[in-house]
C-alpha cells in the first residue's frame, strides 16, 4: 500500500506575513490619499449629521411655540411635558444662565474662570504623572534603584499639588452650586414676592401647584446640576483632546483612528438605548411636590379633617400619592440597573479591551508615526504611559457619556424651572389660566375671567361693575358698583369671595388698606415683631413710634400682661405664636396692629369672633376715634351700630348697597324675632282651642 499522503496547507504563515507587508506597504504608499480620503468622509457625515438636526428642530418649532403658548408643567393633554436636548431646552437654559452669570465682572464668572484654570492644571499634572510612571516602571526594569527611589520621590512631590488642585475644583464646584442658587432664589423671591404675584399663583392660577417645592427643592438641584456638569464636561473634554494628542505620538494616528471610530459607533449604539432619564427625572419632581403638597394641606386643614373624622380618607389619599411616586422610583430603578449593566460593560472591559490592544500594537508591529523605545525597560515604561494615558482618555470619555444622562437631568430640572418663571411672568402681565368646576355657563364665565379691569388711584373705594367670583369659577355678582368715602363704616352681609380683574376698582394705596381676617398671621419674630407687622423695628423708629406707644395700644386692649409679665418684654420670641397665644389673644394683637399703621379703610373679616361683647366694643370704639373707616364682613347684630353703610348680597346674583339705620333695623329685627315666636305657637293654639270645643 502506498503511504498516507500529506496535504500541505493552502495557507501558510510566510504567506500571511508576506501579505501584511503587501498591504502595510500598499498603504504607506498611499497613506496621504487614505487620510485625506477618511477625514473627508468623516467630515461629510458630521455635515450631514449637523443637518439632520437641524431639519428635525425646524420640524418641531412650531410644537415648541405652541408649549410655551401654554406653558405649565403638564402638557395640554394632561400628560407631563417631554423634556427633550432641543432648541427650547438650550434657550431656557441660556435664560437661566443670564440670571445666575449676571456679567462679565460678576463672582460666578471669576469662579468659572478660576475653576477653568485649574481643571487644565489638574490636566498637565496628570500627564507629567504618566510620564512619571512611565519612567518609574523603566527603572524598575532596568534595575537602576537610585534613578527609581529619585523619581518615586519626585512622584511624591508632584502628589502635592495635585491633591490640592483636586480640593480646589471640589471648592470650586460647590461654590459655584451656591451662588448660582442664590442668585436665581433672589431673582425668583424678586419675583414671586412682589405685585401680590404670590397670591394670583394660588388664588387666579393653577398651572403651578407646587410653589414651595420650585422654589426650595428644585431651584437647589438645578444649581447643583448645573456646577457639576461643567467640572463634568470640561475637564473630560481637555482630557481627551491632551492625551489623544499625545497617544497619537506614541502610538500613532491609525489605530488611535481605528478605536476611536470603534467607539463612537458603540456609544451611538448606547446612546441610542439610552431611556428618556430626564423625562422621568422630571416626573419624579412633579410627583415629590404632589406628595408633600398633599402632607402640607393635611396639616393647614388638619382641624377640619380631625372634625370630620376624615383621617382614612387622607391616608388613603397620601398612600396612592406615596405609591404613584415609588412606583415611578421603582420604574427608574429598574431602567438605570440595565442601562448601567450596559454602560460599564461597554465602557470598562470592552474599550478597556481595544485600549490594551492599542498600547501593545507598536510593541509587534512597527506602525508609521509611533515613538517606542528599543529596549525592553524602554519599552515596558513606554507600554505603561501610553496605558496610563489611554485609561485617563477612556475615563474621560466615560465621562463624557455619562453627562449625557446629567444633561438631561439638567434638562429636567431647567424645565420646571422655566415653567415657573413664564408662570410668574405670565400673572404678573394679567394672564391667568384656570381650569373651572362651575355650576353656571362655563363659556359665560370663562368669558368673565379673562377680562382685564382698570385700578385707578383716589382717597376713596369705588367699584364700578366689577364681577364676584367663587374659587370654583361661579360668578356671583356680574357687575357691583359702590362708592365709599373716609368715614362711610361699611357692613358687608355676606364675604365677598374673590374680585375678579374686571370693570373699574378705585382705591388708595395699598398701605392705606388693611385686612384683619378671623385667624391672624403671626410671622416669626418677637412680640413687637407681631405688632408692627410688616414693618421692621428700623420703620418703626422712623416713624417715631416708641415701644411705650405700643404698651399703651396693648393696655387698651387688656394684654399688657405679655410684656409686663414677661422678662424680655417685647423681646420675648417664639417661632410659632400660632401655639403661645389663643385666638382671641391672637385677634387682640391683630387689633393692636391695626392702632399701630392706622390706615385710611380697614377690612375686618370676621375679626372678633373670638372675644367678649364688651371688648369688642372697645376695639371699634378705638378705630373710629383712630380716623380708621371700617369695612366689615359680619352677621353678628351688635356691629351694626358702628356702620352707617350695608352691602348685602341675595345670593341670586343681586346686591342692595345703602345706608344704615341701625336702631331702625334692630328694631325690626326684634320685632320679626316677636312674630316668629308668635307663629310658632299658633300649631298649640289652634290645637287647644280644638280641645276645648270638643
Amino acid at each position: 500500500m502506498a503511504g498516507p499522503s500529506r496535504l500541505r496547507p493552502i495557507i501558510t504563515e510566510s504567506t500571511v506575513k508576506k501579505a501584511i507587508a503587501d498591504l502595510t506597504s500598499l498603504y504607506l504608499k498611499n497613506r496621504t490619499n487614505i487620510s485625506r480620503a477618511l477625514y473627508l468622509s468623516l467630515f461629510v457625515a458630521l455635515i450631514n449629521r449637523i443637518r439632520n438636526a437641524i431639519a428635525e428642530q425646524k420640524a418641531a418649532v412650531r410644537s415648541a411655540q405652541a408649549r410655551r403658548q401654554n406653558t405649565s408643567t403638564t402638557a395640554p393633554d394632561g400628560k407631563p411635558k417631554k423634556v427633550e436636548l432641543n432648541r427650547e431646552f438650550f434657550r431656557n437654559l441660556l435664560r437661566l444662565l443670564k440670571i445666575v452669570i449676571p456679567g462679565w465682572k460678576s463672582q460666578e464668572l471669576r469662579l468659572i474662570i478660576s475653576q477653568s484654570v485649574f481643571l487644565v492644571i489638574r490636566t498637565l499634572l496628570s500627564l507629567y504623572v504618566a510620564e512619571l510612571d512611565g519612567k518609574l516602571v523603566s527603572n524598575l526594569v532596568k534595575g537602576k534603584g537610585k534613578a527609581f527611589l529619585t523619581g518615586l520621590v519626585w512622584w511624591m512631590m508632584v502628589a502635592v499639588p495635585a491633591t490640592f488642585t483636586n480640593s480646589m475644583l471640589s471648592f470650586h464646584q460647590c461654590k459655584l452650586a451656591l451662588q448660582y442658587r442664590t442668585r436665581l432664589t433672589d431673582y425668583v423671591h424678586s419675583k414671586y414676592l412682589s405685585n401680590m404675584t404670590f397670591y394670583s399663583l394660588s388664588a387666579l392660577d393653577d398651572r403651578i401647584k407646587n410653589t414651595d417645592h420650585l422654589i426650595t427643592a428644585d431651584i437647589s438641584k438645578f444649581s447643583n446640576s448645573l456646577a457639576e456638569l461643567y467640572s463634568n464636561l470640561a475637564k473630560p473634554v481637555l482630557d481627551m483632546v491632551i492625551y489623544n494628542y499625545s497617544l497619537s505620538k506614541a502610538v500613532g494616528g491609525e489605530g488611535l483612528f481605528a478605536l476611536g471610530l470603534i467607539v463612537q459607533v458603540s456609544a451611538s449604539i448606547m446612546r441610542a438605548l439610552t431611556p428618556p432619564f430626564g423625562k422621568y427625572v422630571a416626573d419624579e419632581a412633579r410627583l415629590e411636590g404632589e406628595f408633600r403638597f398633599q402632607h402640607g394641606r393635611l396639616i393647614d386643614f388638619a382641624e377640619e379633617v380631625a372634625l370630620y373624622f376624615g383621617h382614612e380618607a387622607e391616608k388613603d389619599n397620601l398612600d396612592k400619592g406615596y405609591f404613584t411616586l415609588i412606583k415611578h422610583v421603582n420604574r427608574i430603578l429598574r431602567r438605570r440597573f440595565w442601562h448601567g449593566f450596559m454602560e460599564d460593560y461597554v465602557i470598562k472591559y470592552f474599550w478597556s479591551a481595544l485600549g490594551l490592544l492599542l498600547c501593545s500594537a507598536p510593541v509587534f508591529v512597527k506602525l508609521p508615526g509611533a515613538s517606542m523605545g528599543r529596549g525592553g525597560g524602554d519599552r515596558t515604561g513606554d507600554f505603561v504611559r501610553n496605558r496610563r494615558m489611554l485609561l485617563s482618555s477612556s475615563d474621560a470619555f466615560g465621562r463624557i457619556m455619562f453627562s449625557y444622562k446629567e444633561v438631561i437631568e439638567l434638562a429636567g430640572y431647567t424645565s420646571r424651572v422655566t415653567s415657573l418663571l413664564d408662570v410668574i411672568d405670565d400673572v404678573q402681565k394679567g394672564k391667568f389660566k384656570k381650569t373651572l368646576v362651575s355650576s353656571g355657563n362655563i363659556e359665560e364665565n370663562a368669558a368673565v375671567l379673562k377680562g382685564r379691569g382698570e385700578i385707578l388711584y383716589d382717597d376713596d373705594i369705588e367699584f364700578d361693575k366689577v364681577p364676584i367670583v367663587s374659587p370654583n369659577g361661579d360668578i356671583l355678582v356680574k357687575a357691583l358698583s359702590f362708592k365709599i368715602s373716609n368715614g362711610d363704616h361699611l357692613l358687608i352681609g355676606k364675604f365677598i369671595k374673590r374680585l375678579r380683574p374686571g370693570g373699574t376698582v378705585t382705591k388708595p394705596s395699598a398701605k392705606q388698606i388693611f385686612l384683619l381676617p378671623q385667624r391672624p398671621y403671626l410671622p416669626h419674630g418677637t412680640l413687637r415683631d407681631q405688632i408692627i407687622y410688616p414693618d421692621t423695628v428700623a420703620m418703626m423708629h422712623m416713624s417715631n413710634t416708641t415701644d411705650k406707644q405700643l404698651l399703651t395700644y396693648l393696655k387698651k386692649l387688656e394684654i399688657s400682661s405679655l410684656v409686663t409679665k414677661n422678662p424680655s418684654g417685647f423681646d420675648f420670641t417664639s417661632t410659632n405664636w400660632g401655639d403661645v397665644l389663643s385666638i382671641g389673644m391672637q385677634q387682640r394683637i391683630a387689633m393692636a396692629r391695626l392702632f399701630y399703621h392706622r390706615p385710611r379703610f380697614a377690612i375686618l373679616d370676621e375679626c372678633t369672633s373670638s372675644v367678649t361683647p364688651e371688648m369688642e366694643e372697645i376695639m371699634y370704639f378705638e378705630a373710629k376715634r383712630l380716623g380708621i373707616t371700617l369695612m366689615t364682613v359680619s352677621h353678628r347684630r351688635s356691629l351694626w351700630r358702628w356702620h352707617k353703610k350695608i352691602l348685602q348680597f341675595d345670593g341670586r346674583g343681586g346686591y342692595f348697597f345703602g345706608d344704615l339705620d341701625a336702631e331702625k333695623r334692630l328694631a325690626l329685627e326684634d320685632e320679626k324675632e316677636e312674630l316668629d315666636l308668635r307663629l310658632r305657637a299658633v300649631p298649640d293654639l289652634e290645637r287647644r282651642v280644638a280641645e276645648l270645643t270638643t
